[in-house]
């Protein structure tokens, strides 16, 4: 008996230790939706609620077997709330056929080589000095600060976005959610 309660308490543990595991490695939802670290950056924007005009610009964009292949990238996404802050028809005139150099301008400004995590950026923020700057696929750059605990990313044209939702993995890199759509020069 008392070999049988041994045996069922290391049981107990193990599958404690393996839940709390397994949910620290759990993804945020975006906009409630679940997200997949075994998917790729484009099936879970997809399935994000709040990414609509993300992926209809990346479709036009035709970036979409770029961002679904195996990267691995960095990528800060724009909400649809951030790119209705964008002047009246900018993202109807960005996707149509003629401005399609524009708009893969724009989004791969958002998307930094590698996969860097959260911890990792804000760790390369404070041995920087308070700032870190990064080179984008575009060929820009973008500058992050912390404000008040948050990831502030600068543009080069001196706009700003902060990060709302971090650290959302994905089999080809990892999503960092933002507020603002970034601009480059």
């Amino acid at each position: 008996m008392k070999k049988s309660l041994l045996t069922l308490m290391a049981a107990a543990t193990l599958a404690i230790t393996s839940f709390g595991a397994s949910a620290q490695k759990a993804d945020p939802t975006v906009g409630g939706a679940e997200m997949f670290p075994t998917k790729t950056i484009v099936e879970n924007a997809v399935n994000s609620p709040i990414h609509k005009t993300l992926v209809a610009a990346v479709k036009a964009a035709g970036l979409v077997d770029t961002l679904n292949s195996p990267g691995p990238f960095t990528v800060f996404a724009p909400t649809d709330d951030a790119f209705a802050k964008l002047p009246a028809g900018t993202v109807d005139t960005l996707v149509k056929p003629e401005n399609k150099a524009t708009l893969v301008k724009i989004l791969t400004y958002h998307v930094v080589p590698g996969k860097i995590s959260s911890k990792e950026l804000i760790k390369m923020i404070k041995k920087g000095g308070g700032t870190y700057s990064a080179k984008t696929v575009e060929g820009g750059m973008l500058t992050f600060t912390l404000d008040m605990g948050k990831v502030k990313i600068t543009d080069e044209k001196g706009g700003s976005a902060y990060v709302t939702t971090a650290d959302v993995f994905q089999s080809n890199g990892v999503i960092h959610v933002i507020d603002s759509v970034l601009m480059p020069n």
